[in-house]
């Protein structure tokens, strides 16, 4: 079983903080400041840990928090030479960023000098969404001249710390109700050089999709017009959220439309398992068009939960294209082992194909007890 992530951040990592704190100011009181942060560390989960040192760094900095957020500014390490394959090092960091969430907010110009440079060596999406709330339009302007910041991870924060759904962190429920402005931000970095923020602004657009589809569907469209294929790619991440639940308008998009006269037919073997085992599910194709159609297939299978009642999960299976009167054979193996993210119960699982969207009916397969 692989070590809780909460581990890592432990009473070496609160020593370390202290001793780059002191190095670049001697009044710094590190043996107090490392008493204090560790004295019930063990007992918090990763972020109440971050947080609690960052209270212990509150009691020891200078309560001026024009000077303190100076002398975190200072002691801060080397910044990142790469975009991927930090593992835990880099929240080393996480104190610092809730110390200036938490106690930055009246102080916007300091604050914002020490986001700018603790993204170049963690990440500070979680500290900005404080002052996105706080001072939304001083704030969305500072990002604004950052999406130009020749420094990738600055760029980043852009998009990652304006999502309106980012993982672990509160939900910004004004960009929900009204993306644009964040939307105005996407359109600079969309065509960005690195993939990294591509991946971010995709990411950013999948946020709004999930509370505007029509919205998210508007700006894709115009977004492919005489795209390059580094954009196309940033529209497909974006779009998987629609895709994965069958929105045929996304697959259209991405120029999967059509589909109606490919012919799908499927095999579940075996038809009878027990909780644990998997089945194969074989699906055969034939395009019976005269022109070539390209298609996505995924398959949905609906679970029965433990109520008894059924939801439908969608598994990608994959994309092609078939000239007319082609065929082809694809097949997917679905497991039902238990896993902490999905349990199973038994009973009859119905299974349908989606071929760019359309739900063709595959089968059933029965789950009995394990």
């Amino acid at each position: 079983m692989a070590e809780p992530l909460k581990n890592h951040f432990d009473e070496a990592v609160v020593r370390r903080i202290g001793a780059m704190l002191r190095s670049v100011h001697p009044g710094f009181p590190e043996r107090r400041f490392v008493a204090d942060a560790t004295k019930g560390l063990g007992r918090l989960e990763l972020v109440d840990r971050a947080r609690h040192v960052a209270t212990a760094m509150r009691r020891a900095l200078p309560a001026d928090f024009d000077e303190a957020a100076r002398i975190i500014v200072a002691s801060l390490g080397p910044t990142l030479d790469r975009t991927e394959g930090f593992g835990m090092a880099v929240f080393l960091y996480l104190p610092h960023v809730i110390f200036v969430a938490e106690n930055g907010l009246d102080h916007f110009e300091a604050s914002m000098a020490a986001q700018h440079a603790l993204t170049r060596r963690f990440t500070a999406e979680f500290s900005i969404r404080a002052f996105l709330e706080r001072d939304p339009a001083r704030t969305l302007a500072r990002l604004r001249d950052w999406a130009r910041d020749p420094d990738v991870h600055v760029r980043r924060l852009v998009s990652e710390g304006t999502r309106p759904r980012l993982p672990w962190a509160p939900r910004l429920r004004s960009f929900q109700r009204d993306p644009r402005p964040v939307l105005e931000l996407l359109e600079l970095l969309r065509d960005d050089p690195e993939p990294y923020v591509r991946r971010s602004v995709a990411n950013n657009l999948n946020d709004i999709g999930k509370d505007d589809p029509e919205l998210l569907i508007e700006v894709c469209t115009r977004w492919a017009r005489r795209a390059p294929a580094e954009r196309m790619g940033l529209i497909q991440h974006a779009l998987r959220w629609l895709v994965k639940s069958g929105d045929r308008r996304a697959l259209r998009v991405l120029g999967f439309e059509g589909g109606d006269k490919v012919r799908v037919a499927g095999r579940i073997r075996p038809r009878r398992i027990r909780v644990g085992e998997s089945c194969a599910i074989e699906l055969s194709l034939e395009n019976r068009a005269r022109a070539a159609q390209a298609v996505v297939v995924d398959l949905a299978v609906h679970f029965i939960k433990a109520d008894g009642r059924a939801r439908a999960k969608v598994f990608k299976v994959r994309s092609l294209r078939l000239a007319p009167g082609e065929k082809a054979t694809i097949a997917k193996a679905i497991s039902f082992a238990q896993r902490t993210t999905r349990r199973h119960h038994p009973g009859r699982h119905r299974i349908e194909a989606l071929v760019n969207g359309r739900a063709v009916r595959v089968g059933h397969v029965d789950v009995v007890g394990g």
